[in-house]
């Protein structure tokens, strides 16, 4: 009976049931079956709390600043900044592609809405320019991985909640695992452009008066992520006041500097967040409830007292959960494994003396690689249905950018500094 709800979850998910009442049924089953001295109405009040949280509210507030971004003239300017930089690498618009999913991250935060937004834009100007359909696509999946690592990434949020940590430290150690991301798909967009001859966008490098020009027409969408930070970080505003803000300025960016934020976009602007907040809280609160169970069962504990018993150091244990994570990843969508495994896992990265900011970004990392591998990754699904591209042919051009973002994860993953030394020196 202890282990009867995990296999109920996978079962209930493996059926194409969607993972939050997955693990709502899951729970239910083992309180109302299993645990029957444990009174219905605290599991119900559960329910309640964890969605009452005041740093969740950060999370609607930042995906409605996607949204706003979209509207807002916002997107256009950071992508005409990313090709003044990088179009007329080999690859150019491939380049332009990656650069401007490490530039969005810190404003949309999210690797489906990254996603979809460069699969509608740029994957038809990359086909019309000679890249293949599969390419563009392989390389619009691989570099949505980045958003969510940039800050502040949603999933910066939740694992903060969840494992009890600073959000300013998360939101400042994600910036160089992010930008080293960047540079990896960068390396493999030259190496594959020059074998198959993809030209460059420009026929030369922007000069330096036409960079500084786009980069003064770009400077408040530049900046806003840049405020968010740095208002958090000297304590003007907390996380979840930042998302207020940040939306705040996003519509007077476009409203005001850029002109391009309508009325007529309220709406739109408004159900998106509505339908996106409530797949994403609803999924926290399902959580929260299975994790009720999982400390009933003092699961956390066995598994890790199990752990401890095959890895005796922490490089081991590091070692032990990326390939667990990297395996769940395969096959759970990536938001999903951080919230049903972070509570598993936390616990086990204290005992053995691994800083839980330093943690947090090796899961997130790890989980952002899943988005993008098959057979479940979400990522995947979301870019070849929007460019329809075949798996098969994706798989085919994923594979390159896969292995680079591995190697970026073994570097965060043992090299604690490359996370902890902005959040040390702030």
């Amino acid at each position: 009976m202890s282990i009867f709800p995990i296999i109920v979850v996978m079962v209930l998910y493996f059926s194409s049931i969607p993972i939050a009442f997955a693990l709502i049924a899951a729970a239910l089953a083992y309180f109302t079956f299993g645990d029957v001295g444990t009174p219905p109405d605290l599991i119900l009040q559960k329910f309640i709390t964890s969605a009452s949280s005041f740093p969740l509210l950060a999370v609607p507030f930042f995906i409605m600043l996607g949204e706003i971004m979209n509207y807002s003239g916002i997107s256009s300017r950071l992508m005409k900044v990313a090709d003044v930089l990088t179009g007329h690498m080999k690859g150019g618009l491939a380049q332009v592609n990656v650069v401007l999913s490490t530039l969005m991250g810190g404003i949309s935060g999210s690797a489906n809405a990254d996603a979809a937004m460069q699969s509608k834009i740029l994957v038809p100007e990359m086909t019309k320019r000679g890249y293949s359909n599969a390419f563009s696509t392989a390389v619009t999946a691989a570099s949505s991985a980045i958003a969510p690592v940039i800050p502040p990434g949603i999933n910066l949020i939740i694992y903060a909640l969840i494992a009890q940590a600073s959000v300013a430290d998360m939101f400042i150690g994600g910036y160089v695992p992010g930008l080293l991301m960047c540079l990896a798909l960068m390396a493999v967009v030259s190496i594959i452009s020059r074998k198959r001859g993809y030209k460059s966008g420009r026929d030369k490098m922007a000069s330096p008066k036409e960079i500084t020009i786009q980069l003064w027409e770009s400077i408040w969408a530049m900046l806003l992520p840049l405020g968010i930070i740095m208002g958090i970080r000297f304590g003007v505003f907390t996380p979840t006041e930042a998302g207020a803000i940040a939306v705040l300025l996003a519509t007077i960016i476009g409203a005001f500097f850029y002109k391009e934020l309508k009325w007529r976009h309220v709406p739109i602007i408004l159900k998106n967040t509505v339908l996106a907040t409530s797949a994403v809280v609803l999924i926290i609160v399902a959580a929260s409830v299975f994790g009720q169970y999982m400390s009933w069962e003092r699961i956390p504990y066995m598994l890790t007292k199990s752990l401890m018993t095959f890895a005796e150091s922490p490089w081991m244990m590091l070692m032990l959960i990326n390939i667990f994570l990297l395996a769940l990843g395969m096959f759970l969508e990536g938001g999903a494994v951080l919230i049903i495994v972070a509570p598993l896992l936390v616990p086990v990265a204290k005992t053995m003396g691994i800083d839980i900011v330093h943690f947090g970004l090796i899961m997130i990392v790890n989980i952002m690689i899943g988005g993008i591998t098959p057979p479940f990754g979400s990522m995947m699904f979301t870019t070849c249905s929007i460019t329809n591209v075949s798996i098969g042919s994706f798989i085919k051009e994923i594979w390159p950018f896969i292995l680079a973002l591995l190697g970026v994860l073994l570097i965060v993953t043992y090299i604690p500094s490359v996370v902890m030394f902005l959040p040390n020196m702030f």
